[in-house]
C-alpha cells in the first residue's frame, strides 16, 4: 500500500533503489536503460561522483540561506558560468527550483519590464499550439496542448496561440522549408496586429518542441524571421529551453543553432541533471536595466531561489557538460541514435517520422505511413509502448495527442550525454522490440 498520490492511480510502480551511468536498478534487481533521462532531466547520468562531492561540500558549508538576506558563492558561481557560456546578449540570471517556475517568472518579468519602461498597456502573451511550457497556471495557459489545458480552462488567464513549426504535418508540398517558416512568421505578425501592435508582451516558443510534439526542430530560418517580427513590434522573445536546452540538442543552449538571441531564455531539467531541483532564466541587460533604473526590484520570488546545494550541484553539472568532448559526444551519439533508429524502424509500417537534434529524438507513430493517418486514440498506443518498453528494461517517454492534443502518438528519447554507442544500440533494440510487441 502507498500513501503517495501518484500521477496514475492504480498500477504499482517499481521502486528505484540505485542508479549508475545510464542505468537504474529497481528493488527486484531489474536494470533499466534510462532512455529518456526521466523527463529529459538526467544529463550526466546517475551517480556522478564529482557532482555528489560538490553537493557534500556545500552541505558542510551551509545548506540554506534565504535570498532576501544573503547570496551564496554557489549561486554566484553558477550565474557567472551560465553567462560565460551563453551567447552575447544574455547578461543576468534568475534562479528558481524548476521549469514551470522558470516560465512563470519569465512571464511576470516580461510584464513588469513593460510597466517599468512606461508601456503598461501591453497585456497579451502569444505562444504556439501543441507547445508545453509547464503546469503552473500561467505556464499552463501559455502552453498550447488542449488535453493538458481542458479541465483547467475556466481558471486560465487569456493567452493566444499560433501554429507550431511542424514540417512533417503542416508544410505544404509546394513549399520550401524557408517559405514555410516565412508563412508561420507572417502568421505571428498578423496575430500581433490583430491584438494591437502595442498590446503584446511576448512570444514564447521552444526551439525544439519536446513533450507535446516529440523532438520537433524548427525549419531553417524560422527563428530568424520570428526574431525580426518581434523586434518590429517591440515584443519580447522568450525561448523555453527547459527540456531542449543545457546541452540536450548538442549545444549548451539550443537557440545557438538558430543564430539568434532571445530576450529571455528559461532553463531547468538538464541544468541540475536530476541531482537537485533547480531552474533558471537568463535575461538581457536591457531588461535588467529597466528594473535597476526603475523600481529597483523584481516583484516576484520563491522560498528556495538560488538554493546553495542546488546551485552547487548545477554549477558542477554545467562545468562538466561544457568540458571538451561532452557536446561532441552528444552530437556523435545523437547521429548514431538517429542512424540506428532509421536502420531498425525506418521502414516500419507504423513509423511515420524520425526526427530531432543531438540526444533529443522523436518517433512519430501512425496507422498509415503514406497518408500519415494517426492511430486510433482509443487504443492508447503510447501507453502500451511505455509498458512494453519497461518490461524489456527500457525507460522511454511516449505521449499521445501529438497532432492536436487528442490524436497522434510519439515516443521521445533523451538519454544521458555520457551514453556509449553500445548502450545506444541496446536502447534501440529494446525500443524496436517494444514497438513491435504493440504494433507488430
Amino acid at each position: 500500500m502507498t500513501r503517495i498520490l501518484h500521477r496514475s492511480i492504480g498500477p504499482e510502480l517499481p521502486r528505484a533503489v540505485a542508479g549508475e551511468g545510464v542505468w537504474i536498478t529497481d528493488a527486484e534487481g531489474r536494470r533499466y536503460i534510462d532512455g529518456s533521462g526521466g523527463a529529459a532531466v538526467t544529463s550526466l547520468g546517475h551517480g556522478n561522483a564529482e557532482v555528489l562531492d560538490a553537493m557534500r561540500a556545500q552541505m558542510d558549508a551551509i545548506a540554506y540561506a534565504h535570498t532576501s538576506f544573503f547570496t551564496s558563492d554557489a549561486a554566484e558561481s553558477l550565474a557567472e558560468r551560465l553567462i560565460g557560456l551563453a551567447p552575447e546578449g544574455l547578461d543576468y540570471v534568475y534562479l528558481v527550483s524548476g521549469g514551470s517556475e522558470a516560465v512563470e517568472a519569465a512571464l511576470k518579468m516580461a510584464r513588469q519590464y513593460f510597466v517599468e519602461i512606461g508601456q503598461p498597456q501591453r497585456r497579451h502573451i502569444i505562444a504556439r499550439r501543441q507547445s508545453y511550457h509547464g503546469n503552473t497556471i500561467g505556464a499552463l495557459a501559455t502552453g498550447g496542448n488542449e488535453w493538458r489545458r481542458r479541465q483547467f480552462q475556466p481558471i486560465l488567464p487569456e493567452t493566444h496561440h499560433v501554429s507550431p513549426c511542424y514540417a512533417y504535418r503542416d508544410m505544404r508540398d509546394d513549399e520550401t522549408p524557408e517559405a514555410y517558416g516565412t508563412r508561420l512568421a507572417d502568421e505571428l505578425e498578423a496575430k500581433i496586429r490583430e491584438l494591437g501592435a502595442d498590446q503584446v508582451i511576448a512570444f514564447v516558443a521552444e526551439p525544439v518542441v519536446g513533450a507535446t510534439l516529440g523532438a520537433v526542430p524548427a525549419v531553417p530560418g524560422y527563428f530568424k524571421r520570428i526574431r525580426e517580427v518581434c523586434d518590429r513590434y517591440g515584443v519580447l522573445l522568450i525561448l523555453d529551453e527547459v527540456m531542449c536546452g543545457m546541452g540536450r540538442t548538442g549545444s549548451i543552449f539550443a537557440h545557438e543553432q538558430e543564430g539568434i538571441v532571445p530576450d529571455i531564455v528559461t532553463i531547468a531539467k538538464g541544468l541540475g541533471g536530476g541531482y537537485q531541483p533547480i531552474g533558471g532564466l537568463l535575461l538581457s541587460d536591457r531588461i535588467y536595466r529597466a528594473f535597476a533604473e526603475g523600481s529597483g526590484l523584481f516583484q516576484h520570488g520563491h522560498t528556495y531561489l538560488g538554493h546553495p546545494i542546488a546551485a552547487a550541484a548545477a554549477d558542477k553539472v554545467v562545468e562538466i557538460m561544457s568540458r571538451p568532448g561532452m557536446m561532441e559526444n552528444v552530437n556523435a551519439m545523437g547521429r548514431h541514435l538517429q542512424d540506428a533508429l532509421e536502420a531498425s524502424l525506418g521502414q516500419h509500417p507504423h513509423v511515420g517520422d524520425l526526427r530531432g537534434r543531438g540526444l533529443f529524438r522523436g518517433i512519430e507513430l501512425v496507422a498509415d505511413r503514406e497518408a500519415k493517418a494517426p492511430l486510433d486514440p482509443g487504443l492508447k498506443t503510447h501507453a502500451k509502448i511505455k509498458k512494453a518498453a519497461m518490461a524489456r528494461g527500457l525507460m522511454c517517454y511516449p505521449m499521445g495527442g501529438t497532432i492536436d492534443g487528442m490524436r497522434g502518438d510519439h515516443v521521445l528519447l533523451a538519454p544521458p550525454y555520457i551514453i556509449s554507442a553500445d548502450e545506444v544500440d541496446q536502447l534501440v533494440d529494446r525500443l524496436s522490440a517494444a514497438i513491435r510487441d504493440v504494433l507488430g
